[in-house]
């Protein structure tokens, strides 16, 4: 899993938007780096929940199959050539 998101040291970065949509959220904000910076880190804190229950799904699935292999074990097994 991955640490949370803190908020560390700064420093600048280019990136691509939309004039438009600038100067719309430079009516709602007045620190628009404060804004994105707050943003990107609910952005972050989602993406990690989201790959952490993928990661317990895929888990839980792996425990399921592993425990119906080792009750009536492999469906290969009635097909081996070995």
């Amino acid at each position: 899993m991955h640490p949370p998101v803190a908020f560390g040291r700064k420093r600048p970065v280019n990136l691509t938007l939309s004039e438009n949509l600038v100067a719309q959220a430079k009516n709602y904000t007045t620190n628009l780096s404060a804004t994105m910076e707050s943003l990107l880190a609910e952005y972050v804190v989602r993406q990690q929940q989201d790959h952490l229950s993928r990661q317990q799904l895929a888990d839980a699935c792996a425990a399921d199959w592993n425990a119906v292999h080792d009750a009536i074990g492999s469906f290969a097994d009635e097909h081996s050539t070995l």
